[in-house]
């Protein structure tokens, strides 16, 4: 492996709210319900300190780096007030800069109890909403358990706008139970017409370890699966939205966040369960933090630390199961900057991929073809 240099390499941070109104039958990320679907100002106050503290343990790791943009996940970030989120920008900053025009991204619910008035999450520097919306259908929500209504969601955006947010994710399921064409096409046509400009458009995938799991619901029939994604996919091209990952539709800027993790970027992490991936000059790292947020809590920030460095056996998987999301790859230099290893090692089976036409025939790049798209996991599974 060459010597690697951080330096060149973004640095992102996530930030993990892991608290939630009530838990979500499809949902197998780290969240908790609070009691009464609110958060104690005394709780919110001591996980805000507890999440500097952690920040203060991860200086190191930035190399001198400044922090690239941020994205506030969940739980439900928007529990948490806009007063404390300006808190707590005011201290991370104190502790690392920010460059300039830093895009911080904060997942929102669009359930209208829990959130401060969206303007104050734009004064306290959030630059870019993600609403969770899922679908804009009432029998859809009930089924996934979501807190807001149709009128919430639309609502939301349209709050969102008023108050300044010009940057304005939905996040969008389909193939919900039981869902039809016609439904799926109308959460889409809801979105585009009340304002979105990203729009994150994916599969319900039942996991493990969730109420759908266990108790699995009825789906759609593959050939409506099929409908969907291809009418759908039409719909959002018509409609001036493009796609550049597997599941992301923009208008307007693609997201700076979700575009270093696709490009095997850097990001500190702070917070229950947060995962981050940090270069050092002897190799790439993942790590994670303590799961459960009393755990976290009570813990000193030096021990929510499980450090582990990427084999380099592991890394050509690694790499190439985030920059081949997107739809137009990555320029190929970026593998020996950002993983230490020679391109060359991985020729023969490039070579296979092209004549198959699975990958691009294009040496500056590394790209599916669409062909390679529509079976990517197959390609991904050739670089293990």
């Amino acid at each position: 492996m060459a010597e690697l240099n951080p330096t060149l390499i973004p640095l992102s941070l996530y930030i993990h709210m892991p608290w939630c109104v009530r838990k979500c039958p499809y949902c197998d990320f780290n969240s908790h319900a609070v009691p009464d679907g609110k958060l104690s100002l005394d709780l919110e106050q001591e996980y805000l300190h507890a999440l500097v503290e952690d920040f203060k343990t991860q200086v190191e790791f930035a190399q001198g780096r400044k922090i690239h943009s941020v994205f506030i996940g969940g739980g439900t970030p928007s529990l948490i007030s806009a007063v404390g989120y300006q808190w707590l920008f005011t201290q991370l900053k104190a502790i690392l800069s920010f460059e300039d025009q830093c895009e911080i991204t904060l997942e929102a619910n669009p359930g209208t109890v829990e959130h401060d008035p969206f303007a104050g999450y734009l004064a306290a520097g959030i630059n870019r909403l993600s609403l969770g919306v899922q679908s804009f259908n009432t029998d859809h929500l009930k089924a996934l358990g979501r807190i807001h209504s149709n009128e919430d969601a639309i609502s939301a955006i349209h709050h969102a706008k008023d108050a300044g947010f010009q940057r304005i994710n939905v996040d969008l399921m389909h193939g919900l139970p039981e869902q039809t064409l016609d439904q799926a096409l109308n959460d889409l046509k809801l979105a585009v017409e009340n304002g979105a400009t990203h729009i994150s458009w994916y599969q319900l995938t039942i996991e493990p370890n969730t109420v759908f799991f266990r108790t699995k619901p009825i789906l759609p029939v593959d050939d409506v699966l099929e409908a969907i994604q291809e009418q759908g996919e039409a719909y959002l091209r018509a409609n001036g939205f493009i796609n550049y990952e597997v599941s992301a539709w923009r208008k307007e800027l693609p997201s700076t966040h979700n575009l270093n993790y696709w490009q095997f970027g850097d990001y500190l992490a702070i917070g229950a369960g947060a995962h981050g991936k940090v270069t050092q000059f002897d190799g790439v790292y993942r790590f994670q933090k303590t799961r459960l947020p009393k755990d976290y809590l009570a813990k000193v920030p030096a021990e929510h630390l499980q450090f582990k460095r990427i084999e380099d056996v592991d890394m050509p998987f690694e790499f190439m199961m985030n920059a081949l999301r997107l739809n137009h790859g990555v320029a190929a230099k970026l593998y020996r900057e950002r993983t230490g290893l020679e391109l060359a090692t991985l020729y023969e089976l490039l070579e296979s991929l092209r004549q198959r036409q699975l990958m691009e025939n294009d040496v500056e790049r590394l790209s599916c073809t669409e062909q390679g798209h529509i079976f990517l996991n197959s390609v991904l599974e050739e670089f293990l």
